[in-house]
């Protein structure tokens, strides 16, 4: 693909948002609906429908932005950015293994988008430090609140960085 092809990107929030800090990828995701972000760009909150991401990769992207919480042992409200890719992705879906539809994590979405043989090309996961996803409730923490607006804007700049080639770069 040259560079000056528009890119097919897919920028997904995940997570449970009646887990309070959960919700973070899901936010994230309503607040990049409202830009223009481009031909070619397209945004999902997929929530906790993992198998809903999972076919909606499988359509044809180049690059997949993954927005959800990681605990990384930073404090709440950090962002951290990582790119797996496809070599590092542990196993495939055997035949007859189950698997929870309402209940895929991204590293069961990326699972079974390799072993489906639809790999994105670029997969990117913005990922925020959470304050609390043990307790059901409405609402993000005020760390993680905080956060957002600086991940739509880290966001915006690794499309940018997909479109040109770039290497993603790790942020604190």
């Amino acid at each position: 693909m040259s560079q000056e092809q528009l890119r097919k990107i897919l920028i997904a929030g995940v997570g449970n948002a009646w887990l309070r800090d959960d919700g973070f990828g899901g936010e994230v995701a309503r607040r990049l609906e409202r830009r223009a972000l481009g031909e070619g760009v397209a945004v999902m909150d997929a929530g906790t429908g993992g198998l809903d991401l999972a076919y909606e990769v499988m359509r044809g992207y180049d690059a997949l932005v993954i927005l959800d919480v990681s605990r990384q042992g930073g404090e709440p409200g950090t962002l951290y950015v990582m790119e797996p890719d496809e070599e590092e992705v542990q196993g495939s879906i055997e035949d007859g293994e189950l698997i929870n539809p309402h209940g895929m994590d991204p590293q069961t979405v990326l699972r079974f988008v390799k072993s489906a043989g639809a790999w994105p090309g670029r997969v990117v996961v913005i990922a925020c430090e959470p304050a609390d996803v043990e307790q059901m409730g409405w609402g993000l923490s005020e760390q993680v609140t905080d956060a957002v607006e600086r991940a739509v804007d880290l966001v915006v700049e690794t499309i940018e960085e997909l479109r040109s080639g770039s290497a993603v770069e790790a942020v604190e």
